[in-house]
């Protein structure tokens, strides 16, 4: 889809400006990953046992591992090669994983994120997709996403979702059994603690958010009900007789004085609270 700027009522269709390396490209979301998809880096070009190297490894901000992989164009092999690599990732120790994560981001929020080994994700970036990456995705039975990317003049860059992909519903505890089942959490069981006023309040604001985008996903964990895009925009604490609202980090339109800022020493992504 074309994307078109605007300049004194008129608007101007932005030149796609395609990264000539794919390694460009890789830096770039690599550099700004937090940002663009909500996970902490933790490597690049990491090499594996079997002589493959994972283009990024990272974890979300849920506490999943993640690999990402990269190619600037059409690509039958992304797929076979990014699941290649999840397949050796799970064939590791957690405490390999918990190692990297304290070495990057420092135990204080390695402690934080819990990894949640239950559920690592495969991301793949790239220009386009075959019909057939598209069905294969489908079918596989794991957290296999496909992501769009364009660039265009004036350095804008777009991410799109080609697949929607089913988040887990629970953030699962430190666990040393990847097979593992955690049950899970409903919007149902947080109201349960909660005064009817509350629950009136939260269905309306439930209802309100839902409208915003038809592509929206609810996602309930044992500790608060979140709501994403590409990423969460908000995540919903409910109390006996209160609500908190935890909101990305930006610049809200806040005549009322409601929305209260997390001290940055916390380092949380969702440092805006209401």
């Amino acid at each position: 889809m074309p994307i078109f700027k605007e300049e004194n009522g008129k608007l101007k269709k932005l030149k796609l400006n395609p990264f000539t390396k794919e390694k460009t490209l890789q830096c770039l979301i690599e550099q700004n990953l937090l940002e663009v998809l909500d996970m902490h880096f933790l490597a690049t070009e990491y090499p594996t046992t079997f002589g493959g190297r994972i283009d990024t490894i990272a974890i979300d901000i849920d506490g999943a591992p993640v690999i990402i992989e990269y190619k600037l164009s059409k690509n039958e092999n992304v797929i076979n090669q990014a699941l290649s690599y999840l397949r050796w990732l799970k064939a590791q120790k957690v405490e390999f994983f918990e190692m990297l994560v304290i070495k990057k981001l420092g135990k204080e929020l390695a402690d934080k994120l819990k990894i949640d080994w239950n559920n690592p994700r495969v991301i793949c970036i790239a220009e386009n997709y075959s019909k057939f990456d598209i069905d294969t995705v489908e079918v596989i039975p794991m957290r296999l996403e496909l992501f769009r990317y364009r660039y265009y003049e004036n350095g804008i860059l777009s991410l799109e979702s080609i697949n929607n992909i089913k988040q887990p519903t629970e953030k699962t505890e430190r666990i040393k059994d990847p097979n593992v089942i955690v049950s899970e959490y409903s919007v149902t069981d947080h109201l349960t603690k909660a005064t009817p006023q509350i629950q009136k309040i939260f269905k309306e604001l439930r209802s309100r958010i839902m409208q915003i985008d038809e592509d929206i996903i609810e996602k309930v964990t044992s500790i608060y009900i979140a709501y994403r895009l590409s990423k969460n925009f908000v995540e919903i604490h409910i109390g006996k007789n209160q609500i908190k609202l935890y909101l990305r980090p930006v610049e809200y339109v806040d005549s009322l004085k409601k929305v209260e800022k997390i001290p940055a020493s916390y380092n949380w992504s969702m440092n805006k609270r209401v």
